[in-house]
């Protein structure tokens, strides 16, 4: 008589897809070397119709749009939640790289974020009397679900260390000289 003998199964896990460590490495070093450079985004955008604009970025577009209750035709996401999106967009891309960094392969990386906007001032047309610090984001909220071949300490380091150097999330957190003026 044979006995069969129970096979464990496998489980086979899928990473993302990883960045360049190497290029990511030597950029960090011209980085260390070079601590005042600073880079330029540059952004064109243009008015399509009552709240909706598309923004030439580079060789893409982005649209954005007001909802319904806000007198937009919501044919896309409101300016608020491009922002989010692009701090979101700004966390992962630290994330990625704090854990490429470390040599810490993700499975699953995936951003939650919502934020509590206060605008009853309607954008200064004859709404109420707001100081600019009470308009805008009041709190954002963030919550990452991120897996890999790490600890939940580990990747919870990771994502600490990402949000502290996030250029974007830093943007939100602190005051920056802003300036807004007419085309000669």
């Amino acid at each position: 008589m044979t006995t069969a003998t129970a096979t464990k199964p496998e489980t086979v896990t899928t990473y993302l897809r990883p960045i360049d460590r190497d290029g990511l490495m030597a950029f960090a070093e011209k980085g260390r070397n070079n601590p005042g450079t600073r880079g330029t985004n540059k952004v064109h955008t243009v008015t399509d119709g009552q709240y909706r604009t598309i923004s030439h970025v580079n060789q893409h577009e982005v649209v954005v749009d007001e909802p319904l209750h806000l007198f937009g035709e919501d044919t896309a996401p409101a300016p608020g939640e491009i922002v989010l999106s692009g701090l979101g967009g700004c966390l992962a891309v630290g994330i990625t790289a704090v854990a490429t960094w470390k040599q810490v392969k993700l499975s699953k990386l995936e951003i939650f974020m919502e934020g509590d906007i206060g605008n009853p001032a309607a954008w200064g047309a004859g709404g109420a009397e707001m100081k600019p610090e009470q308009m805008g984001f009041q709190e954002i909220r963030v919550k990452v679900l991120v897996e890999g071949d790490a600890t939940r300490e580990e990747l919870d380091e990771i994502v600490q260390h990402a949000n502290y150097f996030s250029p974007v999330a830093n943007t939100m957190r602190n005051p920056i000289p802003f300036s807004i003026s007419l085309m000669d």
